[in-house]
């Protein structure tokens, strides 16, 4: 279920995903809401683009901890690839 940053408290939030389309963001949201994940999202800035780089604005996914496990196999038996830092 799609949560506010309060629910989270001061607890660290896991990236699981950067949607860069609206129709990517909310087919992620409909399966996370469908497996009882409890996620957040928010709107942030990140570099696309290979020959002309700039600055766009996605989707951001945000799992606590004790989910991320359960976050990327959902996320990976649907066919996204989570996010991967690095």
């Amino acid at each position: 279920m799609r949560r506010e940053p309060d629910y989270f408290g001061d607890q660290d939030l896991e990236l699981v995903y950067i949607a860069k389309r609206l129709e990517e963001a909310q087919r992620l949201e409909g399966i996370f809401c469908e497996s009882g994940l409890d996620y957040l999202v928010e709107p942030d800035k990140y570099m696309g683009g290979v020959i002309l780089r700039r600055e766009l604005v996605g989707a951001f996914f945000y799992v606590d901890p004790a989910s991320l496990m359960a976050a990327r196999e959902t996320m990976q038996r649907a066919g996204f690839k989570p996010y991967e830092a690095g």
